[in-house]
């Protein structure tokens, strides 16, 4: 492992967790959109991760180098959950029995997966950080 590699970790999960923070904000505007352009309600977006190596070392591996995994935003698939039918017949999305289709976006668990992904996104800043501040005192110590 390199010895900036952590940098290349550390950056790669906050760049999917941000990409992961903004997929769900997506979904947390769309939450009463009964129409879309497609047709139908909106679909609920779920963030798919996959792990890559970040090293520089792509050539050769020798008995010693290791692989130095990050992750990376594989895909955003949309869920395949069932929709929400309520009763309202009042709305001018309803069928004819008086049910309008929601999205399959439940509001608490997309808070859930923010709150989640705000939390991953803080502990990579925070191994930057702290990586950072070693580098320092490292470079004091040198002196």
């Amino acid at each position: 492992m390199g010895v900036f590699d952590i940098f290349k970790i550390s950056a790669s999960g906050m760049k999917a967790q941000r990409t992961r923070m903004d997929t769900i904000a997506s979904n947390l505007a769309n939450v009463q959109t009964t129409k879309t352009d497609e047709g139908g309600p909106y679909r609920k977006k779920e963030v798919v991760f996959k792990t890559v190596d970040v090293s520089d070392d792509k050539g050769f591996r020798g008995a010693l180098s290791k692989q130095v995994d990050g992750v990376h935003v594989d895909g955003v698939r949309e869920s395949d959950k069932p929709f929400q039918q309520v009763y309202n017949p009042g709305h001018p999305d309803a069928d004819e029995k008086g049910y309008v289709t929601y999205p399959n976006v439940n509001m608490m668990e997309e808070m859930t997966d923010m709150t989640a992904a705000a939390r991953a996104y803080e502990a990579n800043v925070n191994v930057l950080s702290t990586t950072k501040d070693m580098f320092i005192k490292t470079l004091e110590l040198i002196k």
